[in-house]
């Protein structure tokens, strides 16, 4: 009898055990939303790109997955960073994109809002490497700066940029700009999102600002028609000059010497890396490896591709080991190059 009752449990403790440990990768995921959380306010590049990815990402998935975007603007996208790190859920079901500048800023160490190591992500990709893209300083004609020989001048007129917040890449670029170019820049920080910042320099409050092509393409279009009351001064992100642009110089080309052209390629690193997705670290196996190959499906879906040319912005992915081998380059850079970055960002963390 008792071996009858001991078999009996035994299969019983089994049928119990047995539909768990038999869930399959897309028994998980269906009928589940998926948080895709995205460090910026609405409207902006990267919440573009967010909510382009969320539309086509579910059918790549196994259970196929609803996604939900939710925007979780502060600190230049550090809030996200540090959210999709320390807070979201570890079971794959939370996602998210960040600034470009945010593993850079955790390599440079140093900064205490940091709660992050950006290797240790689950990292999906990102969606551009900057192949179809550039980051611009766009200034209105009417400002009292008109030119890129204007704000070279010593001692003259400063042009005036909107930045959003501290350690946003839209703020850091002007600071390198400043160091590198030795252009009189000059900045007011703290608008909640990029919107705000385009309204700004309709009312006249600030001059200009620096930011993607892509998001220019998307939110204001009309920036690129003849007639334009907007010109692009430099670029940066690139080696070389966008073919949309061929009459706007790089960075590099600008560079007073070899010290401030090294300085400008390290800071534009990670631009390959310029739409960045990840997951929180230690996500069980099965589920960061369809999630990172639904990203990479995802951007190679036609339906996406097409509404990307619509939209106008570029889809040229990297998977989460071109990240990684990226962070492992910033890493390798000189000790000397990194504190010089790091020294001149947080300089410009009181620029209001």
């Amino acid at each position: 009898m008792k071996t009858i009752l001991k078999t009996a449990a035994v299969l019983l403790l089994a049928g119990l055990a047995s539909p768990a440990q038999a869930q399959s990768t897309a028994d998980f995921y269906k009928g589940k939303n998926l948080q895709l959380v995205v460090g910026y306010g609405p409207g902006g590049g990267y919440d573009v790109y967010a909510r382009l990815l969320a539309r086509f990402f579910g059918k790549h998935m196994p259970g196929n997955p609803q996604v939900v975007v939710q925007n979780m603007p502060g600190a230049g996208s550090m809030v996200a960073a540090n959210y999709l790190y320390n807070i979201a859920p570890k079971d794959g079901t939370a996602f998210g994109i960040f600034a470009r500048n945010i593993p850079l800023i955790s390599v440079l160490g140093g900064n205490s809002a940091v709660k992050y190591d950006a290797r240790k992500y689950t990292w999906l990709g990102s969606a551009s490497s900057y192949e179809e893209d550039s980051y611009l300083m766009w200034v209105r004609k009417d400002a009292k700066v008109k030119s890129l020989a204007d704000i070279q001048k010593p001692g003259g007129e400063p042009v005036v940029l909107g930045g959003t917040g501290e350690g946003a890449t839209g703020n850091d670029v002007p600071i390198i700009l400043r160091e590198t170019l030795g252009l009189n820049i000059k900045q007011i920080v703290g608008y909640p999102d990029s919107n705000a910042i385009f309204l700004a320099i309709e009312r006249k409050e600030v001059d200009g600002r620096t930011t993607d092509l892509s998001s220019v393409r998307t939110n204001k279009p009309e920036y690129l028609k003849p007639g334009s009351n907007m010109h692009a001064l430099v670029q940066f992100g690139r080696a070389t000059r966008h073919p949309d642009f061929p009459d706007v110089p790089t960075a590099r080309e600008l560079a007073k010497d070899d010290k401030a052209r090294a300085l400008i390629e390290l800071t534009e690193l990670p631009y390959v890396l310029s739409r960045p997705f990840v997951a929180p670290p230690g996500l069980p196996a099965d589920r960061a490896a369809a999630l990172q190959k639904a990203f990479m499906e995802t951007c190679a879906d036609p339906d996406l591709l097409a509404e990307a040319n619509r939209l106008g912005i570029g889809i040229t992915p990297i998977d989460g080991n071109a990240v990684i081998a990226l962070i492992d380059k910033i890493a390798a850079t000189p000790q000397a190059e990194r504190d010089r970055v790091r020294v001149l960002l947080d300089d410009g963390k009181g620029a209001k």
